[in-house]
């Protein structure tokens, strides 16, 4: 039920007044929303933020009777109660509205930040978190960012004010909305509202429904978290590979763990260990930067080494790490790292060795298939 459906019978005439002023003036009102589309558009088209997409709308006119029809309750028993948008054409902020959609929860600020720059362009006076469930339906859901935009002598503006009020001088400022929110976020919300808003008879509604909505938000709230792990690791290792930043760094101990949790945080052990150890043995090979670790660390490597060690048990970092060393340096890395072959004693070197000589009957069967 509407609440048009609910208005005080006394109010109907002022409220369809309203509506019949903004069914004349909306055509106006959607070339306003071109413009801002298109601004927004223009202020992402040059910058390394990019949405997924950005649309608009211009408020029905139904919409707008029924926003224009909410009530305030009247202070005393038996007052006529009163509009909560008395003049709903100049003080609704959403006749005009625009929605960013973003991959990740970090581009969302991004974009909110961006827009927010366009000081030129607009002025932004309301800036907040709005949480979906929590505004529009009284249950825990998705977050969205809100801005709330006013126009800077915009000619398409100016227009449109003319077109409302012949009589007034137009200064081609107007507020709109802008909804940032990710694509996770969207998807619930839009799914919430088709379900939520638009159903026919409101006695069909079930408490169930609240509880599986707050329950599929939560769930979106993980896989969204997720993601931007997965993206934040992404953008880590990327940078293991720049050569004038990230990669050329120096491998010092704390460095090598930090690469290693990063890249194989399942091969792991005690954070507060002490790499030295790995440092002396990649500094013997000349490895001394991130990006050596980094390209000695991959899995196609790992993987072969496993396999042609035919290893029992997964290894920690200590024994990967010798074991790899050994697969790509050989003898070289016997001799710099095991004990001199005249030595008395030298469990290293024999076990290093026995390894080699495993990868050596790995390589050649690798060889003969591949023939």
């Amino acid at each position: 039920m509407s609440a048009w459906d609910t208005l005080d019978e006394r109010l109907r005439p002022t409220v369809q007044a309203s509506t019949d002023e903004y069914a004349r003036v909306r055509p106006g009102l959607e070339a306003v929303t071109a413009e801002m589309e298109a601004n927004l558009r223009a202020v992402f088209a040059d910058s390394p933020v990019k949405p997924l997409f950005v649309a608009s709308r211009t408020k029905t006119v139904e919409s707008f009777r029924d926003k224009a029809s909410r009530m305030l309750p009247p202070e005393h028993p038996g007052e006529l109660p009163s509009l909560l948008f008395p003049d709903p054409l100049r003080n609704l902020t959403d006749l005009v509205g625009l929605r960013i959609i973003m991959t990740l929860p970090h581009e969302v600020d991004e974009a909110a930040n961006l827009i927010k720059r366009q000081r030129a362009e607009f002025d932004c006076r309301g800036d907040r978190e709005k949480d979906i469930g929590s505004i529009e339906s009284g249950t825990y859901g998705y977050s969205s960012r809100h801005l709330i935009l006013r126009t800077i002598q915009n000619e398409t503006v100016r227009k449109f004010h003319k077109l409302l009020d012949p009589d007034q001088r137009p200064n081609g400022s107007y507020l709109f909305e802008v909804q940032i929110r990710t694509v996770l976020a969207h998807a619930w919300s839009e799914i919430e509202h088709d379900i939520r808003f638009k159903a026919g008879d409101p006695r069909a509604w079930s408490p169930y429904f609240d509880r599986q909505f707050t329950a599929t938000a939560a769930m979106l709230e993980t896989v969204e978290t997720a993601f931007a792990e997965l993206h934040e690791r992404y953008e880590t290792v990327t940078g293991f590979w720049d050569e004038e930043g990230q990669g050329s760094a120096p491998l010092t101990p704390n460095r090598i763990r930090d690469i290693w949790m990063t890249l194989l945080p399942h091969v792991n052990r005690k954070s507060g260990d002490d790499w030295g150890w790995a440092a002396e043995m990649l500094a013997a090979h000349g490895m001394k930067t991130t990006m050596d670790l980094a390209g000695l660390l991959q899995a196609e490597a790992i993987t072969k080494v496993r396999a042609a060690l035919d290893h029992r048990y997964s290894p920690g970092p200590d024994r990967l790490l010798d074991d790899l060393l050994l697969w790509r340096f050989g003898k070289e890395h016997i001799d710099l790292t095991a004990e001199p072959e005249d030595a008395p004693v030298k469990p290293r070197r024999e076990s290093l060795g026995r390894r080699y000589r495993l990868m050596q009957l790995y390589r050649a069967r690798e060889a003969d298939q591949g023939q």
